[in-house]
Formats: C-alpha cells, sequence, structure tokens
C-alpha cells in the first residue's frame, strides 16, 4: 500500500524554511505549495514529477480485522450485571429497582440504566 509520509516531509519543509513570521494557516498554505512543486525525479533526472511523489512510500500492513455484523462477540469491555459501570459480579450486592421501569439498578445510581429516569 502506498502511503504518504508526512512527518518526513514536514521535517524536511521545517528545517528548510523560516516560519517564524507565518500564521499557522500561511504555514499550512506554503508548504501545500512546496509539496506540489515540480522538481527533478531522483531515478530518472531528465523526467519531472510533484514533491509529493518523493514522500510515497510503500507499506505493508497487517490485514484489517473484517467486522461480521451477523455475529457480535462481546470485547469484555461492557460487562452483563444490571449494574451500570459497575464490573462486579457478586451477586448479593446491594441493589435496588427503578422507581419508573422496575429495572435492577444500584444502590448509589442516580439514574435508570433502562429509562434514564433520576432515582433521588
Amino acid at each position: 500500500m502506498k502511503v504518504f509520509n508526512s512527518k518526513e516531509a514536514a521535517e524536511q519543509y521545517m528545517s528548510s524554511h523560516t516560519l517564524t513570521f507565518s500564521t499557522p494557516d500561511l504555514t499550512l498554505k506554503r508548504f501545500a505549495f512546496w509539496l506540489g512543486d515540480i522538481v527533478p525525479d531522483p531515478d530518472n533526472k531528465e523526467e519531472t514529477m510533484p514533491r509529493l511523489m518523493n514522500y510515497i512510500d510503500e507499506k505493508d500492513f497487517a490485514p484489517a480485522q473484517v467486522i461480521d455484523d451477523d455475529k457480535y462477540e462481546p470485547s469484555g469491555a461492557l460487562f452483563k450485571t444490571g449494574l451500570y459501570g459497575s464490573a462486579n459480579t457478586d451477586p448479593n450486592a446491594e441493589t435496588k429497582f427503578c422507581s419508573e421501569c422496575g429495572q435492577k439498578i444500584s444502590v448509589s445510581a442516580k439514574f435508570c440504566t433502562e429509562c434514564g429516569a433520576n432515582q433521588d
């Protein structure tokens, strides 16, 4: 896969240009024009190309994991305990019921995780 090595391009631009008087917007515009300049091709001196092409690298990335929408596998980031924000899996933990919908919630919960009702 071909990717743009922006860090290398930016470092080279910053090292060869004084930017002390520039605003960030002006700096970005000048950087874009600098990347678009036509320069000699390093491989073939008789040809020219945009400077941007000097910073295109061939990278080999690991294949991305395909997400199957038909099959859900929990990652472990959420716990199905009925208690919002708690990893407590103890069945003897103190709970109460929502005054609006009856959902089991933590004693310290300020809102119901099911209906959103305020638990004063």
